[in-house]
């Protein structure tokens, strides 16, 4: 089977970028804007807080190119190496430093090309024609035709792809039995904790409007938010303890700060969002983390921060920052401590069996990202590459 060195140009109909600028967006629309902020790192779209262009605006923003299942969108500055493929049901407009790629079917698979950019010889070609600005990098457009494919024939190229595709069919499939397990607890919190109706509800008595024992205070009576720790990057080491920036999980490291299980939520840069640390980890001074208890539990802590809309508390001026001490003002309904040990005992298996299936899914990342770059340098032979179990069955 031969395999040759070919350009995006050649394999491709061509590259497109949207319109320099950006229209006015609404929460509903015609057209999903799709910006850097809706491009994971790992190849997915992230429509969460996805804005929309008006029907009457889509025309314009689409002048130069509509976006097409199977085109692959990437962005050229500030955050570069971000690639995702458009599906079949987005209809959407190409944001501010977003591009697309959009492959020619009869020479490339553009699942195949969509998982070499993820190699480490695409992502060297990068670095090498990345600009330094004053204030981000970008990588100039007008070259991006002329980088280089590594391309097999067309039918190595698909199974390349199937394999690949295979296990992140498994990590889609566990994150979508995740949301329905947080779904499922979210939805009991609610009843119990928002609308009142715990087990036995109808037997406590009812003072001042609350259940006995139930109060009206601040949030710092329930709990205790304590900035995090710096941790440069160039002072991690490999390990299996996450690392929690405002987002999310940053990363890994092989030293804990704070023994699990613990509750997380941005600090500075991005507000809001609240995550449930199962394990032993680490908060990054961009985060907030629950150092007291005081009348909750990690659990029920989780999804009292979740239920507040915390990015409204915005103190910052130019980055958007949650002042703790604003954050512990907040009014909350503190429960019966007998309701949250019930609580508790409902819901710890379901994050049990979240964690289960978020550590399935890291081992398949592992998996992938191992097989990744020596299926597309053609060290290995597709026909002996073993699929995950549960993809394959």
């Amino acid at each position: 089977m031969s395999t040759a060195i070919k350009t995006i140009r050649e394999v491709s109909i061509g590259v497109f970028d949207g319109p320099h600028a950006t229209p006015e967006l609404y929460e509903e629309g015609a057209a999903i804007f799709l910006g850097i902020p809706n491009l994971q790192a790992d190849g997915r779209i992230n429509l969460t807080n996805a804005r929309w262009v008006a029907e009457r605006d889509v025309p314009k923003w689409n002048r130069r190119v509509t976006p097409r299942a199977n085109d692959i969108v990437f962005t050229y500055e500030a955050t570069l190496n971000r690639y995702a493929i458009i599906p079949h049901d987005l209809a959407c407009c190409l944001g501010r430093r977003t591009a697309l790629v959009r492959p020619d079917p009869t020479k490339i698979d553009h699942r195949y090309l969509f998982y070499y950019f993820f190699s480490p010889t695409w992502r060297a070609q990068i670095e090498a024609n990345t600009l330094t600005g004053a204030t981000v990098d970008r990588i100039p457009l007008a070259k991006f035709p002329d980088f280089e494919v590594l391309v097999p024939d067309l039918r190595l190229q698909q199974q390349i792809a199937e394999i690949l595709a295979c296990y992140d069919d498994l990590i889609a499939t566990n994150q979508r039995r995740i949301t329905l397990l947080e779904d499922a607890a979210r939805r009991l919190y609610r009843e119990w904790f928002v609308q009142l109706r715990f087990p036995g509800h109808e037997l406590v008595p009812v003072m001042n409007g609350l259940p006995e024992g139930w109060r009206r205070d601040t949030l710092d009576q329930a709990l205790f938010l304590q900035r995090g720790f710096d941790l440069p990057s160039g002072n991690r080491v490999p390990g299996d303890v996450p690392v929690y920036a405002s987002t999310g999980i940053n990363g890994y490291h092989n030293v804990a700060k704070v023994d699990g299980p613990g509750v997380v939520t941005g600090r500075s840069g991005t507000l809001g969002a609240v995550h449930y640390a199962a394990q032993d980890f680490w908060p990054l001074n961009t985060s907030l983390w629950v150092k007291e208890f005081r009348a909750v539990s990690p659990l029920v802590a989780y999804f009292m921060l979740s239920e507040l809309g915390l990015e409204q508390f915005n103190s910052g001026a130019s980055v958007p920052t949650l002042d703790r001490k604003i954050a512990h003002q907040i009014p909350v309904l503190i429960p019966e401590h007998t309701v949250v040990s019930a609580f508790d005992e409902r819901v710890q298996p379901i994050f049990d069996q979240i964690q289960i299936l978020r550590k399935s899914s890291e081992s398949t990342v592992c998996a992938r990202d191992l097989l990744l770059p020596k299926l597309m340098s053609g060290q290995l032979d597709v026909s002996g590459i073993p699929l995950p179990d549960e993809v394959a069955a």
